[in-house]
């Protein structure tokens, strides 16, 4: 039930945060952004979610697959313990 709860929540504040950001684009009403312009930000905002989406991903299966432990490490390592 927690889970359902925060999963709602967060659609809640994703929804209210892309609604300012509409209230805030339609606001400044004297700055015209040419389809260039939106093409090059669609393309930076797709780019930047694939980064983090695919640096997290690296993250969860490196520890997934236990590359992060310490036990990894061999004896010529020059990891010193303090």
């Amino acid at each position: 039930m927690k889970i359902i709860l925060l999963i709602i929540f967060l659609i809640i504040l994703m929804a209210g945060s892309m609604y300012v950001a509409y209230e805030i684009w339609v606001s400044i009403s004297d700055v015209e952004i040419s389809l260039h312009g939106k093409i090059a930000m669609a393309f930076g905002i797709t780019f930047t979610f694939l980064l983090g989406t695919g640096l997290m991903f690296l993250v969860f299966y490196s520890s997934r697959k236990g590359y992060d432990r310490e036990n990894n490490l061999t004896e010529t390592s020059t990891y010193q313990r303090k």
